[in-house]
């Protein structure tokens, strides 16, 4: 075969891929169904991170605990995590995720919580006798309580209350 054939038949060959890659890309397949304007959660809800933060007295009266409504929608794939104000340092408050335990020479005491889809319950735990305490252990305790969907718990720390908040892009926190 000559030479002139050969490339007669090369650019013979190379129009019609040419053609045939111009039809396949140019194809379209047909339209799909209509989808969401963003991520919907259950019945159309918005999947979005919630918190409040609360002052709580644990005294005999109350038997040691209170019980306090959400305020908001929880669904039963959410997570409550809840963080106790342990400190402040330098002006800067130092968060602990519950539960916490401190322990004192006549036993121990347990900073404790746990939820369900409409509230969240704080108590006290532990073998010491809640009655001798110092108040330092049991007025004015400061609670911060941030309810995340379970998607958004995984591959966090949890136990920094910044990430927490930063990664469920929680701006504000209502105080109780």
């Amino acid at each position: 075969m000559s030479i002139n054939k050969t490339i007669y038949l090369m650019k013979r060959l190379l129009s019609v891929f040419s053609v045939f890659a111009l039809l396949l890309t140019a194809c379209e397949g047909p339209q799909g169904p209509p989808g969401y304007d963003g991520f919907d959660g259950l019945d159309g809800g918005i999947i979005a991170s919630s918190a409040f933060e609360i002052v709580v007295d644990f005294n005999d009266a109350n038997n040691y605990e209170l019980i306090e409504a959400y305020g908001f929608d929880v669904y039963p794939s959410d997570v409550t995590l809840v963080y106790i104000l342990w400190d402040t340092i330098n002006g800067q408050d130092v968060w602990r995720l519950m539960p916490q335990t401190v322990v004192f020479d006549d036993g121990s005491l347990v900073y404790n919580f746990d939820f369900t889809q409409d509230d969240v319950r704080f108590f006290l735990d532990g073998t010491t006798n809640f009655s001798t305490l110092d108040d330092v252990w049991t007025q004015n305790q400061v609670f911060r309580v941030v309810v995340v969907p379970a998607d958004n718990v995984d591959g966090i720390d949890i136990n920094n209350i910044n990430a927490v908040l930063d990664i469920n892009n929680i701006q504000s926190i209502d105080i109780r």
